[in-house]
């Protein structure tokens, strides 16, 4: 990944993100939390369905991977870092789609 994608990325995860209105009682954060973890884990099944599917298309194709699957492996990614980040409280902003996917 070139050096502009990489700081791409990084903003993403770590840019400004907007501050939440209230803050969440520990009930609901209890509910968010368990409604986020079920979303991953749906989200890991994604992943692992579209590593095979990549791999399938770079052996048929002569190596070359499919762009747009690449780039939504990235915005996954993305949004599971996002998510990892409210489920251990190092965020207060809830993934997408409680806020934009950017």
């Amino acid at each position: 990944m070139a050096q502009a994608d990489e700081d791409k990325v990084a903003g993403r995860l770590h840019g400004e993100q907007p501050k939440p209105d209230k803050t969440d009682s520990l009930l609901e954060r209890l509910i968010y939390m368990i409604l986020i973890a079920i979303m991953i884990s749906v989200a890991q099944t994604i992943l692992g369905v579209m590593t095979v599917v990549q791999f399938v298309i770079m052996l048929v194709s002569n190596k070359q991977h499919n762009e747009r699957l690449s780039e939504f492996g990235t915005d996954l990614g993305i949004w599971i870092a996002k998510a990892a980040r409210y489920q251990t409280a190092a965020s207060n902003v809830k993934p997408w789609p409680w806020t934009d996917l950017d």
